[in-house]
């Protein structure tokens, strides 16, 4: 294993914070005020159900996406490999943790490089948008890409929390150029991603113009990275300023549908807060095309890689009665399904 490095050590800290204290955002989802009608005579066979799609050009199982978490430390290679694992065995997607530590220290690489178990996933690189800022280019995606065989590029936009840590990168000005150059010459599409926050309407058309194909909404009311940073931080003053967006954020409900309404066409992730299959339902019927998780499979991951797979499975077992229920077949039928909202 490589030497610890200044990027390495906050991915530990990052997995221990998230393991063990209270990281939850203030802000709810909005998928908790929305409710299906049930359906009493659904005229279909639990059987019939049929969860498949295809995104980015790969067959899945299921709607659902692992969502980046981790990598460039011991732990964080056992994490992606129990991850790997199970979404190899269920079909689903799965992205990984920024790989910022494996360009720095190469011998860290291995702590990502999860094809050897999941050789068929649909497989997500991902790098911090602002690190184009700070000597990065088309050749570090590219690099990041190569590392692991991935299907895709997630370009994450973590502006906020960025700004709440000591050690930050902040300065986002002029990236639009320049990720235009990489939409343009990496030979796989790119997806941009927020980290818990949300991506607005006027943000995702900045981005669509530049070239990224896929928007990943993480929306605000899962795990908020100004709590993660909060509880790392030793000086009193800069946990206080942390604390103070706790409740900040496009919660995830509003910006699928917001975004969902303004680009019928673009290929949309929900993430933020997803927590069951019913959850994972609203969003495919508010438009999403994959949801992504993350918090629920890292804490399975820390356990077992079984526990991953059975927490895939209970995912998908809750999809599955939840279309059931409301006597929508594929998943064609439930992006047409009707939702109700709580007063």
């Amino acid at each position: 294993m490589g030497k610890v490095t200044r990027t390495s050590k906050r991915k530990a800290d990052h997995i221990r914070v998230n393991l063990e204290e209270d990281v939850q955002s203030g802000l709810r989802t909005g998928l908790e005020r929305l409710h299906f009608e049930h359906n009493a005579v659904p005229e279909l066979s639990l059987a019939e159900i049929d969860t498949r799609l295809e995104f980015l050009g790969r067959r899945l199982q299921v709607p659902l996406l692992i969502s980046s978490m981790t990598g460039g430390t011991p732990r964080a290679r056992e994490i992606n490999q129990a991850l790997a694992t199970a979404a190899q065995a269920a079909g689903i997607a799965m992205g990984l943790g920024s790989q910022r530590a494996a360009l720095e220290d190469p011998a860290l690489a291995e702590t990502y490089q999860v094809r050897r178990y999941a050789p068929d996933i649909l497989l997500f690189a991902n790098l911090g948008a602002v690190q184009l800022n700070y000597g990065y280019s088309v050749d570090q995606c590219r690099r990041a890409v190569e590392m692991v065989e991935a299907d895709a590029l997630v370009l994450h936009f973590n502006s906020l929390q960025e700004a709440l840590q000591p050690e930050g990168d902040v300065n986002f000005s002029g990236l639009l150029p320049k990720i235009r150059q990489v939409c343009a010459q990496l030979p796989v599409p790119v997806i941009a991603k927020e980290v818990g926050w949300g991506i607005s309407v006027e943000a995702a058309g900045r981005l669509l113009e530049a070239g990224v194909r896929v928007i990943d909404v993480a929306g605000a009311g899962g795990t908020s990275w100004s709590q993660v940073e909060m509880h790392r931080l030793e000086d009193r003053a800069q946990a206080q300023t942390a604390a103070a967006f706790l409740n900040w954020g496009i919660p995830t409900a509003t910006a699928i549908g917001r975004l969902r309404q303004s680009y019928p066409d673009l290929p949309l992730i929900a993430s933020g807060g997803l927590r069951n299959g019913i959850d994972l339902a609203k969003c495919v019927a508010l438009g999403a095309d994959l949801g992504g998780m993350a918090g629920p499979f890292l804490k399975a991951a820390a356990r077992s890689g079984e526990g991953v797979l059975a927490q895939i499975q209970q995912t998908t077992r809750e999809l599955r009665i939840c279309m059931f229920a409301t006597g929508n077949q594929d998943l064609a039928s439930l992006k047409k399904a009707k939702l109700q909202q709580s007063p």
